[in-house]
């Protein structure tokens, strides 16, 4: 996952993303490098638009939690959770992984 989030951030910041950045980002974060799957990794986005695919990823974006968040917040989204459990209807155990598709 190291690799992705290199070339997310290489991306991000405007830089080029190529064999010498993906290698320099991941020893400064210290991570032991494997030049075959920065290689790979670099063959496998020749030509990908990456802002392209990040837009149309199916991965729904939610904020982090506010640190500064009050005692009567967690008390609504506790009884909001509850609610949720009380509303979810039984499932059988016997339907199997079927019932989860």
């Amino acid at each position: 996952m190291e690799y992705i989030y290199t070339v997310m951030l290489l991306n991000k910041s405007g830089k080029d993303v190529n064999e010498a950045n993906v290698s320099a980002v991941l020893k400064a974060a210290g991570v032991e490098v494997d030049s075959a799957k920065i290689k790979s990794l670099i063959a496998a986005l020749d030509g990908v638009d990456i802002e392209k695919v990040i837009s149309e990823s199916s991965v729904a974006v939610s904020a982090a939690p506010s640190s500064t968040s009050s005692g009567s917040d967690e008390k609504t989204a506790q009884k909001a959770e509850e609610k949720k459990k009380e509303a979810a209807p039984a499932v059988d155990a016997s339907a199997g992984l079927g019932s989860l598709f």
